[in-house]
């Protein structure tokens, strides 16, 4: 089978401007070895090298106690606020600055999950920061009815980042909100209503969402409907899929028969696609909904033709695609700006979120002008979508990853992580799979390598404390919870992944020792 090769598009330029140590650096140092020289003189003491230095000192916390904190928590903040909070011992966050983060005590973390995906650049990137505080003094709300300049520069800067007839910029909040509007985008545009996904997705929580969201633990028993989940086509677990299947620095250890340059694991997949079309579908169809790759259910990546077929097959029935790029954006997979591009498609609608504005609450939807003049029919309303505060915060965060070049260090750190942790993958048995590309899930799936059977939670728990109390803040999912997610904020070195590995080996290797 061929290997795809990784090149980059859209943003190439590499320097940093920064000038703390905690920053990000010149790429030359992206490719220093003496961090992994300590890694390994720290595998064999089972001693942590020292954390990454960071000459960024934090304000002292003088507010509310801790035990305050989770007094109102429990009593005032919705019950599903206490079922979220990680950890036995809560994590309570005091401040941040790019990849660190500060509890109450003054312990300094790093910080590996980056608010799931969103502080893009870094927690108060300076720039970012600055941008803000100006907008903030000269104008902080007006509506879309009004004409606001970092409105019409945002949609501006951000239309010049797809390619062509992908022009037509709606802003929104969340992803969810995004999600929303481009399904009933496919309906109004196709005058069809059903809507596939991939099974083990996430495209959000809305009522509208949670239909195409395939994952019990995100769904209530609501009305919702028109949608239908086909099988994901995941080469570890999934019934076929071996060695060559996906476009990833690191393989799944399944053995691979295929013939040079044809994955018999595709065609396998593609067929439980059609077989949906025949049993669960009708004639035609509105939409299909599609992450690069998979978030929540942990880090899935496809088989390197199946979108193309996918998409091809959803056409011909009158549907339109949509690529779910509300985690793989803004060059978090290295090779490209968006993912969609590393599977050479090109979808009609993209959604959009979390990194688009480092962390401050926005989304988006791009799709073509004869899509969008089907929305134009009716009437629909945004108080807070195009808010100059946003707008103005997401437009220094697109000039930030061109002059930080962030897309280049997810390339090269994210590549180096995947590499190390498949050495990882190597020693301990209990890890079954690392995937991922760039800094977008750069993971691994707990499943005991034979039987492919996912660790318990509790066993899962063990590790993910362990590596909390190290000093390193990471993320779980997938739909059996049996995954790890690192998807650290993009300015993140080598070093900084040299004592994420030490810490995470050391937490392995205790929860082996306390077996």
């Amino acid at each position: 089978m061929l290997k795809a090769v990784p090149r980059l598009t859209s943003v190439t330029h590499v320097g940093s401007r920064m000038s703390t140590t905690c920053n990000l650096v010149a790429l030359a140092k992206f490719h220093r070895a003496s961090g992994a020289a300590c890694q390994k003189a720290a595998h064999k003491s089972h001693d942590l090298p020292p954390m990454p230095p960071c000459d960024f000192k934090p304000l002292k916390h003088q507010g509310m106690s801790k035990q305050r904190m989770m007094e109102i928590r429990k009593l005032h903040c919705q019950p599903m606020t206490m079922k979220l909070t990680y950890y036995k011992s809560p994590v309570f966050i005091h401040q941040g600055h790019m990849q660190w983060l500060w509890n109450t005590d003054g312990k300094r973390y790093l910080d590996f999950f980056a608010g799931v995906a969103t502080v893009s650049v870094g927690h108060c990137h300076p720039k970012v920061t600055a941008v803000a505080v100006a907008q903030m003094k000269r104008l902080w709300h007006t509506t879309c009815i009004y004409v606001t300049p970092p409105l019409q520069e945002y949609c501006e800067k951000l239309a010049s980042l797809l390619p062509d007839p992908l022009k037509v910029v709606y802003l929104t909040n969340s992803g969810s909100e995004a999600n929303d509007l481009a399904m009933l985008m496919a309906r109004l545009h196709t005058g069809n209503h059903d809507m596939i996904s991939l099974r083990g997705s996430y495209h959000g929580g809305s009522p509208q969402t949670m239909a195409l969201t395939s994952n019990s633990a995100f769904k209530y028993p609501v009305a919702n409907g028109g949608c239908t989940a086909t099988m994901c086509p995941d080469v570890f677990r999934g019934p076929w899929g071996g060695s060559h299947c996906r476009d990833s620095p690191v393989q799944t250890i399944r053995t691979c028969d295929c013939p040079q340059g044809q994955c018999m694991a595709n065609d396998k997949y593609i067929g439980q696609l059609d077989e949906t079309f025949a049993t669960s579908l009708p004639s035609r169809v509105a939409g299909f909904f599609a992450e690069p790759i998979q978030g929540m259910g942990g880090a899935v990546q496809y088989p390197k033709d199946y979108l193309k077929q996918a998409y091809q097959r959803v056409r011909e029935r009158g549907g339109v695609c949509i690529a779910d790029e509300v985690q793989t954006g803004f060059g978090r997979t290295g090779s490209h700006f968006w993912g969609f591009q590393g599977h050479e498609v090109m979808p009609d609608i993209v959604t959009m979120a979390k990194g688009i504005a480092g962390g401050f609450p926005m989304g988006a939807l791009v799709t073509t002008p004869e899509i969008a003049a089907a929305f134009s029919k009716g009437a629909h309303f945004n108080t807070y979508g195009g808010n100059p505060m946003a707008c103005s915060i997401a437009s220094s965060v697109l000039d930030v990853i061109k002059e930080d070049g962030t897309q280049q260090n997810s390339l090269v750190v994210g590549t180096y992580l995947l590499t190390e942790l498949a050495k990882l993958r190597d020693k301990h048995e209990i890890i079954g799979d690392v995937r991922g590309k760039g800094l977008q899930n750069p993971g691994w799936r707990w499943w005991r390598q034979v039987s492919r059977t996912p660790l318990s939670p509790a066993a899962m728990n063990d590790i993910f404390e362990d590596t909390k109390d190290m000093g390193v803040l990471i993320g779980k999912g997938g739909v059996y919870g049996q995954n790890f997610r690192v998807q650290p904020p993009m300015c993140v070195t080598k070093d900084d992944a040299d004592y994420f590995l030490a810490v995470f080996d050391r937490s392995i290797q205790n929860y082996m020792d306390r077996r």
